[in-house]
This record gives C-alpha cells, sequence and structure tokens, in this order.
C-alpha cells in the first residue's frame, strides 16, 4: 500500500505531462475538422508523405545521420584517453567535458554566430595569419559544426562510462598472447565497448534530427529542418493538424531507428566477435 502511495506523484506526473500530450498529438494528427466539428482524417498523415516534406525530413536526416557520425569520429577517441587517465585527471577532463553543458543551449549556439560570421574571431585570425576567410556561416557545414558541438558529450559520456569499467586483465593477457595494439583494441576494446557506443549514436541522433533552434541561427533560416517544420505549424501557421501528424511521424521513425540500434547492440553482446 506504501508503495502505491509513493508511487503516487510519479504516475500522476507521467499522466500529465507525457501521457496526456501524447494522446492530444495522436488526436490532432488523426483528426480534421469538418462542418465545424473534428472527425477522423487520414489527410494530416497523407501531406507528411508529399515529395516537398519527404525533402524536409531527407535532409534532416542526412544532417543527423552526418553529425552522429562526426561525433563518433571524435567522441571515441576522446573517451579513450578519457579512461586512461589517472583519477584525479580523469575527474578533471570529464568536468570540462561537460562544462559547456552547464551553459544555456542557446547562448552556445549564439556564441558560435560570433565565432563563424564574417569579421568573426575565425576569421580574424585567420586574416592576421594570411590565408583565406571561412565562410560557413548560414551553410550546411554550420549547422553540423554546431550538431557536433552541442552533442558530443552526449557521445563521449556512455562510451567512457563503459571503457573506464573494461577488465584491464583482458587486455594484458592479450598484450601476454602475442597481440598487437590494433588487434587488442579490434578483438577486446572495442567489442565490450559498443554497448556505449551504440548508447551514445542514439542520445546524439535523437536530438540532432530534432533540433531546430541550431538549424535556425546557425543556418540563417534558409535550411528548414523538420524540427523547423513543426515548429512553423504549431507557432506560424497555426496548423495544429499537420503539425502534430509530423510529430507523430517522427516518434515514429526515431522510435523505429532507436529499437534497430538496441536490437543490433544486443546482437553483439550475443557474440557477434
Amino acid at each position: 500500500m506504501k508503495k502505491k502511495l509513493l508511487n503516487g506523484p510519479y504516475l500522476a506526473w507521467m499522466l500529465l505531462f507525457a501521457i496526456a500530450p501524447l494522446f492530444i498529438v495522436v488526436w490532432y494528427a488523426l483528426t480534421a475538422e469538418i462542418g465545424g466539428e473534428r472527425s477522423f482524417s487520414l489527410a494530416n498523415l497523407q501531406r507528411v508523405f508529399e515529395p516537398i516534406y519527404l525533402r524536409v525530413i531527407w535532409h534532416s536526416l542526412k544532417l543527423a545521420v552526418i553529425s552522429t557520425f562526426l561525433c563518433f569520429l571524435l567522441g571515441y577517441p576522446a573517451a579513450l584517453i578519457l579512461a586512461s587517465r589517472p583519477f584525479r585527471r580523469r575527474t578533471i577532463l570529464v568536468v570540462l567535458i561537460v562544462l559547456p553543458m552547464w551553459m544555456n543551449f542557446l547562448a552556445r549556439t549564439y556564441a558560435w554566430l560570433s565565432l563563424l560570421e564574417k569579421n568573426g574571431v575565425i576569421n580574424s585570425v585567420l586574416a592576421f595569419l594570411g590565408l583565406p576567410a571561412l565562410n560557413i556561416l548560414y551553410t550546411d557545414a554550420a549547422v553540423v559544426l554546431g550538431m557536433v558541438y552541442n552533442f558530443l558529450p552526449f557521445m563521449i559520456l556512455p562510451i567512457y562510462s563503459v571503457l573506464y569499467k573494461i577488465d584491464h586483465s583482458q587486455i594484458e593477457a592479450a598484450q601476454d598472447l602475442g597481440a598487437t595494439p590494433l588487434i587488442t583494441f579490434q578483438r577486446v576494446i572495442f567489442p565490450q565497448s559498443l554497448a556505449g557506443a551504440l548508447s551514445g549514436v542514439v542520445m546524439v541522433f535523437m536530438p540532432a534530427m530534432t533540433t531546430f533552434v541550431i538549424s535556425r541561427l546557425l543556418g540563417g533560416g534558409q535550411y528548414t529542418l523538420i524540427g523547423n517544420l513543426i515548429e512553423q505549424q504549431f507557432l506560424t501557421t497555426y496548423d495544429w493538424g499537420f503539425g502534430s501528424a509530423l510529430s507523430l511521424f517522427l516518434m515514429a521513425l526515431l522510435i523505429v531507428m532507436g529499437g534497430l540500434l538496441m536490437r543490433s547492440r544486443g546482437d553483439n553482446e550475443g557474440g557477434l566477435w
């Protein structure tokens, strides 16, 4: 009885802030106003598959995949370095990685505007060195850069949390058996860290796919991603039905891709290596 009472606030919170909003999204996505009343309709979902919106979804998916891949390329070596440091240095490095996340997300993104603009810090340094200016602001490259900067810690920390738990006696045994550092990494370290890597991929890909602030600021409004499209439907055109349909489609897409990644994680833990 006491456990049920303790679960009450949590259940009420989930009902009010998770289940109820999701129900509202589904309701608006699957209904349309006909004759002054809302009736069941698939018209909103059908609009999602129009070519103009499929191009937006594809563009969002492409940038999210590129950002996730770059985060993995940068995050895995960083996690390896963290895991190999002594405890004190490791703690300091983890704090330095997490520290930017304590700042406001919007402020961090605005900072890149001052860095990348035509007369910004980066171009001023390049001009001082006699190098050509870097003109990537309001391009896909700037959006990807903003995503990588903001979401990189979500890749590093899950991988690091798995790497530092690896039993070093296994690495020593591989070395004693004559394994080269590359073979040791391939056969011992990487397979055991794959679960953390896949968790990092999920944690980076999902916000990268749904972001709208980064694309609006660093893309200069010239690049519409699915997050921007959903925002426009709710705040500009007030087409809540279509906005809900886009949200529902995006949720389904993320659930499917997350499920596939988690399934591959389970397969790898089952003895792929």
